[in-house]
């Protein structure tokens, strides 16, 4: 099952094309999900797993795999659907994000699609599952539910959004009160992520669900007669959302004469290594990996001093 996947360089070529590939699976019904293949490490039959006692209920239990101890959850009872039954034929798919790494128990792989982002849309808002959904398309004829991973990981392992009272006795960041930001993410975890350390700095945050409505946004206020780089202090964008991607984002505003000089941060919880290189190849002007706190007010703190330096 792991040869399913190809190797990250051979997927980068994606990359700025507004694509991406999908892994496909069932859970505990007939229903179809998908994750982005680029946060998949590899899909295996599930090993000897040891329980362990005061787990989290989606927690199946631990398994050790090439000197990795990694927990193993069971995503058809983390997004509210009927729990699975692990045994010996079971399958896991491994997955890193936001540097860490985990296994989800599914009921079967079913295969890897290439699609373009245009054919992936927000769910809809009758949809059963929305708040574990960041997207649904259609595989012949059938619905497929991408499952919004950052919440389901946000909820076993709650995340810390406080920053030290040292870092904000900085002088430095007096200069981001009153300051605005626009935040592109198809995750209401990350999209509350960004808000709440955010507001901490008295920065107000705009947000928008994928990147055609970002660069809508974007296009609503130049239009207006705004000057962009001095309502904005920058745009966080994520790496993959339906209808346009962060990296298609910032090449279109790169491309429009009125936008081209805004501030651009990749905010993504794909690998570091793998983004560091499409930063410089789609014109983000830095890379943040999900989700550091600490690190998003040092990228605030140096976006002013470039601007002090301005």
């Amino acid at each position: 099952m792991a040869s399913m996947l190809d190797s990250v360089d051979q997927r980068t070529r994606l990359v700025g094309q507004n694509r991406l590939e999908i892994l496909m699976f069932g859970l505990s019904g007939r229903q179809k999900f998908a994750i982005n293949v680029f946060k998949v490490q590899e899909v295996v039959q599930l090993p000897k797993m040891t329980l362990m006692p005061h787990r989290h209920p989606s927690v199946c239990g631990v398994v050790n795999l090439r000197g990795q101890t990694l927990p193993v959850i069971d995503l058809s009872r983390a997004i509210g659907l009927r729990p699975l039954v692990p045994d010996e034929r079971s399958t896991i798919i491994v997955t890193e994000y936001n540097r860490s790494v985990q296994a989800f128990l599914v009921g079967g792989v079913d295969r890897i699609l290439n699609l373009n982002w245009e054919e992936v849309l927000p769910p809809p808002s009758t949809a059963g599952r929305q708040h574990y959904l960041t997207a649904i398309t259609k595989v012949d004829e059938q619905l497929v539910e991408v499952i919004d991973v950052e919440k389901v990981l946000a909820e076993i392992v709650p995340y810390d959004t406080s920053i030290s009272a040292e870092t904000l006795a900085d002088p430095i960041l007096e200069r981001a009160r009153g300051r605005e930001v626009l935040c592109v993410d198809d995750s209401v975890v990350a999209l509350a992520q960004l808000r709440e350390t955010l507001s901490q700095l008295d920065i107000t945050v705009h947000t928008a669900s994928d990147g055609l409505k970002g660069l809508n946004r974007l296009k609503a206020w130049a239009d207006a007669g705004e000057v962009l780089t001095d309502r904005l202090l920058m745009v966080f964008t994520d790496a993959e959302m339906p209808e346009m991607d962060g990296y298609r984002l910032t090449t279109e505003i790169r491309k429009d004469p009125r936008l081209k000089d805004l501030y651009v941060v990749l905010h993504t919880s794909l690998s570091g290594s793998f983004n560091l290189a499409m930063v410089q190849k789609v014109g983000c002007d830095n890379f943040l990996s999900k989700f550091q706190p600490e690190k998003l007010v040092d990228v605030i703190r140096d976006r002013l001093l470039q601007d002090e330096s301005n």
